[in-house]
């Protein structure tokens, strides 16, 4: 065997030790629009352009309007390492702004040709200057206040790395997205991009702020149809009233827009998350925002949003990545906790509800009391026509109470709401009701000459008019026609108040008569020590019971019937991975989804027309109800203009 030649251990030069830190800074023109456009939104800037030429390898050029930098600072602003953001290891653990690492500048300046034009905002300074990265020569200038860094011939010096670029179209391509997550951030600078002469995009600065100007800058760089098939998320957290901390509250805000089911695509292209107005690509959140999709997603779609997380910069570490698109949190469980309830609670109300009453108020004006719609039929003659197709055998009106009565034989009768009764069986048809429900349902509303009358702007889901084939309920409200699944719509009526019915209780853990014992990572071991509070609250007992050894005693009541070992892998796997398990709220949902499925109305099961118009008043209080336990939409608005199309009526 030949023993390699020793070589002696050396400092490497300032040219090579640059060149490293550009193969880990700058991998393409994108990186370096990246880094220009962090220290453009440092300096204050409100209008920044980006100038391009063959896709930003022969021309990169970032223009801004921010304070500048002074003539004497700027030879020390392409040296390695300088900064003005940071200068202490306190400033280092607090970093506050888009670029710090001080290295940028320098590595580009190694790899291609370097010029800087600036300009600061006082009297000793009447005109701008241009430093050449290269040669280092300083020369006055004309210039507004600002800076413009002017990289061109990127890779010039080594042309191996040229080599690896795609094409100008691709490299445009890459450019134009770090500039689109940058614009998204900060809606109050406006954003221009040119290619070879020609406008390619621009974002006009959005005045004043909030999430009226989010919404707008998401609507100008997404499109319309990003908004207006997204519900808002605001969702504030006091960190240190949770953690018990003696010190100055510290807030975990969650803010953004997180797309609706519907608007679901089959990539994960439109995820935009942004860490104190920093875009990154984090596992915490990422996982987070998934897990709040789980119960209203079909199959592998992925979801859409763009979610802003503010926090204490203390409690978030920057400097893990060279690019600044990782970050690492102190306490991710924190995070991964709020993400999730912030996006969970947007989602869950449903948008029938915020849909129909905002259409309400742009209706035409309705007719006169005690006159029908031109496009309704006469209620007497609705009236005739529902007495003529009354089914002989099965509930009537008359029949409503012993029709949502309690089942004798559910193990959840007994944990029933007040004013409510439960029925959960097989033979269960319209789940849990208010009785008060019931009684003014029976009982008609408002008048009793007219039982099937709804006030406007109350009912969003309209009244019901028909059941079609016994599988789809069919109603009528102000913008049209309204057509529900009513097993997949109860379905998830009765799947939300199993689940909440059992948040109300405790989660029971339910000890085995022998504990289940599996082999173990080291790594196992130590989260089952580590986290057995958070293992108890989740109603698992997971302790060693040899050094590579671990023993399930007990598990959740409601999971008693599974594989323990399982259980506890997958516990112990996420906690390794997010510090925050959802495997057993997941693995008790799947078993509620089944009870549910069971318990929810059949196809071909014929309704009275209360019966139906119960389901819709049902749909429009309960949670996620737009998507069933599977994902699948559970109603669709057919509106006027679109019935009109199908007649050709108006051309």
């Amino acid at each position: 065997m030949l023993t390699p030649q020793r070589r002696p251990i050396r400092e490497l030069p300032d040219e090579l030790i640059s060149q490293i830190a550009a193969g880990e800074v700058v991998e393409r023109p994108a990186s370096v629009v990246r880094e220009l456009l962090d220290n453009a939104l440092d300096a204050g800037a409100s209008q920044i352009t980006v100038r391009l030429q063959a896709g930003g390898v022969r021309l990169i050029s970032v223009e801004d309007n921010g304070c500048g930098i002074l003539r004497s600072e700027l030879p020390t602003a392409l040296k390695r390492h300088a900064t003005s953001k940071i200068a202490s290891l306190a400033d280092l653990e607090s970093v506050g702004t888009m670029g710090f690492r001080g290295e940028a500048l320098a590595a580009i300046c190694s790899i291609a040709e370097v010029s800087l034009l600036t300009r600061v905002d006082t009297a000793d300074e009447p005109h701008g200057w241009l430093l050449d990265g290269r040669s280092g020569e300083l020369q006055p200038t004309a210039r507004n206040i600002g800076t413009t860094v002017e990289v061109r011939e990127l890779f010039f010096a080594t042309p191996a790395r040229r080599k690896f670029l795609k094409t100008d179209a691709t490299e445009l391509a890459h450019c134009v997205e770090a500039v689109r997550r940058h614009a998204l951030a900060h809606p109050e600078v406006g954003f221009a991009i040119w290619h070879e002469g020609k406008l390619v995009a621009q974002w006009r600065a959005v005045e004043g702020g909030g999430t009226g100007a989010l919404r707008q800058r998401l609507a100008d760089v997404l499109g319309e149809d990003f908004v207006a098939h997204a519900v808002a998320v605001d969702w504030p957290l006091d960190v240190a009233a949770e953690a018990g901390e003696a010190d100055a509250p510290r807030r975990l805000r969650v803010w953004g827009f997180a797309g609706v089911p519907d608007a679901a695509r089959s990539r994960s292209d439109w995820q935009f998350a942004y860490v104190n107005g920093r875009y990154v690509r984090d596992k915490v959140i990422t996982h987070a925002a998934r897990s709040a999709y789980e119960d209203v997603l079909h199959g592998h779609r992925q979801p859409v949003y763009a979610l802003f997380v503010s926090l204490d910069p203390t409690r978030v570490d920057v400097n893990v990545h060279p690019t600044k698109i990782e970050v690492r949190f102190r306490d991710s469980r924190e995070v991964h906790q709020g993400v999730r309830r912030a996006v969970e609670s947007a989602l869950a109300a449903p948008r029938s509800s915020a849909g129909a009453v905002a259409a309400n108020r742009q209706a035409a004006p309705a007719a006169p009391t005690g006159e029908p719609p031109a496009w309704q039929p006469p209620r007497d003659q609705q009236a005739l026509a529902w007495q003529r197709h009354e089914p002989e055998v099965g509930h009537r009106v008359s029949d409503l109470g012993a029709l949502w009565g309690a089942n004798p034989t559910s193990a959840w009768a007994g944990s029933a709401q007040p004013g409510a009764v439960a029925a959960y069986g097989p033979d269960a048809t319209l789940g849990t009701v208010d009785t008060a429900f019931v009684q003014s349902a029976t009982a008609g509303t408002p008048a009793p000459e007219t039982p099937h009358t709804l006030p406007d702007g109350e009912w969003p889901l309209g009244r019901a008019i028909a059941q079609l084939q016994g599988v789809y309920i069919l109603a009528e409200n102000t913008q049209g026609l309204v057509v529900v699944d009513m097993h997949a719509a109860h379905e998830r009526i009765v799947y939300e108040r199993l689940k909440q019915q059992l948040d109300d209780e405790q989660l029971a853990s339910q000890p085995l008569l022998i504990p289940a014992t599996f082999a173990a990572t080291p790594q196992e071991v130590a989260t089952a020590e580590d986290s057995a509070v958070v293992l108890a609250m989740l109603g698992l007992e997971v302790v060693p019971f040899s050094p590579k050894t671990l023993a399930v005693r007990a598990v959740p009541t409601t999971l008693a019937q599974g594989d323990p070992v399982e259980l506890a892998r997958s516990v112990l796997a996420e906690l390794t991975q997010h510090e925050a398990s959802t495997v057993v709220q997941r693995a008790r949902n799947e078993l509620l989804a089944t009870m549910a499925c069971h318990g929810a109305v059949r196809a071909n099961r014929r309704l009275t027309l209360d019966e139906m118009n119960a389901l819709l008043r049902q749909m429009e209080t309960t949670e996620r109800s737009d998507q069933c336990n599977h994902g699948r939409p559970t109603w669709r608005q057919v509106g006027m203009k679109e019935l009109d199309a199908l007649f050709l009526r108006g051309r």
